[in-house]
């Protein structure tokens, strides 16, 4: 297909999206964000200024995204209960009340606990330790995977030489618990589809995959880059800030992703992960609404 007509078809399916009325009762969505060719979850960034401000409980989060956005799967974020890893209470009550309301906890996103790909070996082998108190947390509240970052600092070989030693340590260590290690194109060598996915065959450890996310790409080709992911893919964040006037997201045209998504023959979860400025809950039900107005277009034939 033509660039420009491939185009032309995105955006037109992208205002048919938005010609159907806002997010109908919530059985009733339930049952759309089941019946197209992917799952829609929840990323707890998606309400990190409620979160930070105390204007939502972390405890709570399950609760909101069922009980407001009829969404019964989420991804937590380490940031919001950093210090909360091994502490049994807390997470006994966050896994309580997903269970509670019929909520699936998939995964956890960790960031801030060293560089995978530290160049010093005494300092990688930390980093990866430090994550393994997340891999036990993930287990216990019935998730699938950890997201983490390939960081590091020093030459691009060097550095994806290095993540390559830290991520196999950390997905040998996670295969006991049956979680699988997701890296994230999430800054640095990371935002490079091409790079990542080459560490990724580098590890070559069936419980180590990728989260490939819309944004985060930088300078990078955001659709090559994804397509570059999406064979190791085990779960992708929809990333979105802003909306037109027809309800495209203004940065990435989605229905071009959720092309690249369904051809890779893909049928996990896209977790919804808005980062725009405006109101947190607007922003998550415009993402969904696109987001499920497209499943339902794209969705492959059946027979």
């Amino acid at each position: 297909m033509k660039r420009r007509t491939f185009l032309q078809g995105s955006a037109g399916l992208a205002a048919a999206a938005f010609a159907s009325p806002l997010l109908g009762d919530s059985e009733r969505i339930t049952g759309i964000q089941k019946s197209g060719f992917f799952k829609i979850s929840l990323a707890q960034w998606s309400l990190h200024r409620q979160l930070r401000s105390g204007a939502l409980k972390v405890l709570d989060f399950p609760i909101k995204a069922k009980n407001t956005f009829a969404i019964d799967a989420v991804e937590y974020v380490n940031q919001f209960f950093s210090d909360k890893a091994r502490d049994r209470k807390f997470l006994a009550d966050l896994k309580a009340r997903a269970t509670d309301h019929g909520v699936t906890s998939l995964l956890i996103m960790v960031d801030a606990e060293g560089d995978l790909g530290n160049l010093d070996k005494n300092e990688r082998r930390q980093a990866v330790e430090n994550h393994f108190q997340w891999v036990e947390a993930a287990k216990y509240l019935g998730c699938h995977s950890i997201r983490v970052n390939a960081g590091g600092q020093g030459s691009s070989d060097e550095v994806r030489k290095a993540c390559t030693v830290g991520l196999r340590a950390l997905a040998e260590f996670a295969q006991d618990f049956d979680i699988d290690i997701v890296v994230e194109n999430h800054g640095g060598y990371s935002s490079n589809g091409l790079w990542l996915s080459q560490l990724l065959r580098e590890v070559d450890m069936p419980n180590c995959g990728s989260l490939p996310d819309f944004g985060n790409f930088g300078e990078y080709d955001r659709y090559l880059g994804v397509q570059q992911l999406m064979p190791f893919a085990r779960g992708i964040s929809a990333k979105s800030f802003s909306f037109d006037e027809k309800g495209n997201e203004v940065n990435t045209d989605f229905a071009r992703m959720l092309r690249i998504i369904r051809d890779a023959g893909y049928k996990g979860y896209i977790g919804i992960e808005y980062e725009g400025s405006g109101d947190e809950d607007w922003g998550i039900k415009a993402t969904q609404k696109l987001l499920l107005s497209l499943s339902q277009q794209l969705e492959l034939p059946t027979g």
